[in-house]
C-alpha cells in the first residue's frame, strides 16, 4: 500500500514525520506532502553557483532515520489540496490528512465514487491525540489503518461505522478479509440493516470452501447449498443459473486467480493491460476475480506491472529466480529465458508460487510482443 501524507503547518509536518517513522519495516510506502507555505533558501539546478529564495519543493528531512524507500523528504504541494487529493485517489494512495476535518471533507468530495473503490482517508490532528477513518474504513481498510496508527503513536482512533461500535458481524469486513468479490455492491447496505436490527442472516456457502471447525457468528444462520430458497447471502465461484441476483440479497465471489506476467522492460502500460486483459475474458475470468499479479523480483519495478497492479488495485508480488526454479510442476521452459533471468520460465512458475501448493495451472503460457501471461487457479476457503 502506498500512503499519501499531507501537512498543513510546521507542527502538522513534524507529525507527518513521526506518522513516517512509526511505518518504517512495514509494507507500506509512505509519501510526505505539506502545503505549509514558507521560505526556503535552496540552491538552483540551473546555476549550481547562485543560491536563491525560492517556496521551497522538496525539503531533505535530515533527522529522520528511516529506509530509502521512504525517504523522509517532504514533497511541496503547488497545486489545490482537492487537486492533490484527486491525483492521490486516482492512483489509489491511501490518504492521511494532519489537520482539520473540514479540509479533508472538502478536498475529497469531487472524487469520491463508491465504498468499494473509494481510497481510504483518515485524519489526525496535528496533535496526534485523534486518527478518524472518514471514508473506506471496511473494504479500504481505513478503520484497520486508523487503529494501527493509534497504536504507534498513542493516539485515540475514533471509529464510526455502526458494526464496529456494535460489535457486530460486518460482511464487507468479512469479505476483504476471505479475498471475496462482492458483485453487488448494493446488497451490503441491505444485509448489514438486518444485522444492525438484530436479525441473524441467512448465509450458504459452496459445499467444500466452509474452513473446518469455524465457530459461525451469532448473527449467521447457515443453509444449505445449494440453497432452496433466496439467503441473504451466497458464497460461490459457479457461473451457473444458482449465482444470480434472485439467489440472494448478496454475492460474494472467491478471488482465486493468479496472473503471472513477464515482459520486456519498457512494455508499453496500454499494451500490457491490453494482452491481461484479452486472456483474462478468453477464459471468462473477472478482473474483480484476480486475487495477485506475480513476477520475478527483476521486474518489481516495471512500470506497466506496476500501473496494471495499482489501477485495479490487484497485489503484485514478486519472487527471486532460485524461488521460482523450486516450484514443482511441468513448465513451458526456455534455455533464452533461464539465461536471461536464471530460471526457465517466469509467468507460470510466478503464478503457482504465488497459488500456493494446493494451486493448478488454468491457462497455461501465453506470449505476444515480449509479453507472456498464464493463470493459476488457488484453493479458497472461507472462515469467520
Amino acid at each position: 500500500m502506498k500512503i499519501s501524507v499531507i501537512s498543513f503547518t510546521k507542527t502538522g509536518q513534524k507529525m507527518a514525520e513521526r506518522i513516517l517513522k512509526s511505518m518504517c519495516g512495514g509494507d507500506e510506502t509512505i509519501i510526505l506532502y505539506s502545503k505549509y507555505s514558507r521560505k526556503e533558501t535552496v540552491q538552483t539546478a540551473e546555476n549550481s553557483g547562485d543560491v536563491t529564495t525560492q517556496t521551497f519543493g522538496v525539503i531533505p528531512n535530515k533527522d529522520s532515520n528511516v529506509p530509502t524507500d521512504n525517504t523522509g523528504n517532504t514533497i511541496a504541494v503547488q497545486e489545490s489540496v482537492s487537486a492533490w487529493a484527486g491525483e492521490q485517489m486516482a492512483a489509489h494512495h491511501a490518504l492521511v490528512f494532519v489537520g482539520a476535518c473540514g479540509i479533508a471533507v472538502r478536498a475529497i468530495a469531487p472524487w469520491i465514487t463508491d465504498k468499494l473503490h473509494d481510497s481510504p482517508v483518515l485524519v489526525m490532528d496535528e496533535q496526534g491525540q485523534y486518527v478518524i477513518p472518514l471514508l473506506s474504513g471496511h473494504v479500504g481498510g481505513a478503520n484497520e489503518l486508523a487503529v494501527r496508527l493509534a497504536g504507534e503513536l498513542g493516539a485515540v482512533p475514533v471509529i464510526t461505522t455502526a458494526t464496529d461500535l456494535h460489535g457486530s458481524f460486518a460482511v464487507d469486513l468479512f469479505a476483504k478479509r476471505n479475498d471475496l468479490w462482492i458483485h453487488n455492491r448494493e446488497g451490503i447496505a441491505r444485509v448489514s440493516a438486518k444485522i444492525l436490527a438484530g436479525e441473524k442472516i441467512t448465509m450458504s456457502v459452496q459445499t467444500g470452501h466452509l474452513a473446518v471447525d469455524e465457530t459461525i457468528p451469532s448473527e449467521i444462520r447457515l443453509c444449505a447449498y445449494p440453497p432452496v430458497e433466496k439467503v441473504d447471502v451466497l458464497i460461490a465461484d459457479s457461473t451457473e443459473e444458482i449465482f444470480r441476483k434472485e439467489a440472494a440479497e448478496l454475492l460474494l465471489k472467491p478471488k482465486k486467480y493468479i496472473l503471472g506476467a513477464g515482459c520486456k522492460k519498457g512494455t508499453d502500460s496500454v499494451k500490457l493491460e491490453a494482452f491481461l486483459r484479452k486472456i483474462l475474458e478468453e477464459q471468462d475470468i473477472a478482473i474483480e476475480q484476480v486475487a495477485a499479479l506475480a513476477s520475478i523480483d527483476v521486474k518489481k519495478e516495471e512500470r506497466c506491472l506496476l500501473e496494471f497492479s495499482e489501477k485495479y488495485r490487484i497485489p503484485f508480488q514478486t519472487y527471486p529466480a532460485q524461488k521460482l526454479q523450486t516450484v514443482y510442476g511441468t513448465f513451458h521452459g526456455s534455455d533464452f529465458v533461464k539465461s536471461q533471468v536464471g530460471v526457465d520460465n517466469v509467468c507460470e512458475r510466478a503464478a503457482m508460487k504465488a497459488a500456493g501448493a494446493d494451486g493448478r495451472i488454468c491457462r497455461a503460457k501465453q506470449a505476444q510482443d515480449g509479453m507472456t501471461v498464464a493463470i493459476a487457479e488457488k484453493a479458497w476457503k472461507v472462515s469467520m
